[in-house]
């Protein structure tokens, strides 16, 4: 294939910023944001599981507080009630105010175990109240670190976008240089070679796979008609001639 001067070393620029386009889609889809995001999500994910199940333990034991104090005040109602009926006396058989005394003293040791049953549910109540209250607090300030970092990924996100934008301009202006059948070749080498496909020629070094090129290679490349399309005998690029080649 032969190609003037011009299009080989505008093909060099196609590569340069195909090189630049390369490292700027590594840089947006590596951003340090990026992870730092994908960590909190993780950890956010597991802090509304432990507020999902504080605040189901909250609820339970409200209910179990609600019911503690029906049963308490249930007792004590029919406490108030004997006792009305031990006051009046209406009752005035000795068996039957005996037994009523004895229920009342069982209601009263009946109150004691109720109340300090009540009190430790309002303990628990207090004490899953007070997680759910710290769990809150953390993915509130979770949430206040994601908003933070979302911005600064949006940031650089739309600094790295106007960068590309403008390398894919400068490459399709320099396109309009490099003729087709060259252009085709460069772009079947560079899938093949990790998105290289075009290296300058300097000081008898490619500088794509970064190798000197032997003597007898090194004649064959000077022996080449003019305009030839060179490749590199190492790493089968296009080899640029440049003025430093050593050919």
């Amino acid at each position: 294939m032969i190609a003037d001067d011009t299009a080989q070393s505008a093909l060099l620029d196609v590569q340069a910023q195909d090189a630049a386009i390369a490292r700027l889609t590594h840089r947006r889809g590596s951003l340090p944001e990026l992870a730092k995001i994908a960590e909190l999500e993780e950890k956010r994910g597991q802090l509304d599981g432990a507020r999902i199940e504080a605040d189901t333990e909250v609820a339970d034991l409200t209910r179990q507080q609600k019911k503690a104090d029906a049963e308490v005040e249930q007792v004590k109602t029919r406490r108030a009630r004997d006792e009305e009926r031990l006051n009046s006396g209406v009752i005035t058989n000795p068996k039957d105010l005996e037994s009523l005394q004895h229920e009342l003293v069982a209601l009263e040791r009946r109150i004691s175990t109720l109340e300090d049953e009540e009190l430790e549910v309002m303990e628990q109540v207090e004490e899953a109240q007070a997680r759910l209250q710290n769990i809150t607090g953390d993915l509130v300030s979770l949430d206040t670190d994601m908003e933070h970092l979302t911005g600064a990924r949006d940031a650089a996100v739309i600094e790295i976008d106007r960068q590309l934008d403008a390398a894919r301009a400068d490459r399709q202006q320099v396109l309009t240089k490099v003729p087709d059948d060259l252009l085709a070749l460069y772009e079947k080498v560079r899938a093949h070679k990790g998105g290289v496909g075009a290296a300058a020629l300097r000081a008898r070094r490619c500088e794509g796979c970064q190798l000197e090129v032997n003597s007898a290679d090194l004649r064959d490349l000077a022996a080449a008609p003019e305009g030839e399309v060179l490749r590199c005998p190492e790493c089968d690029r296009i080899l640029i001639r440049t003025p430093e080649s050593g050919i």
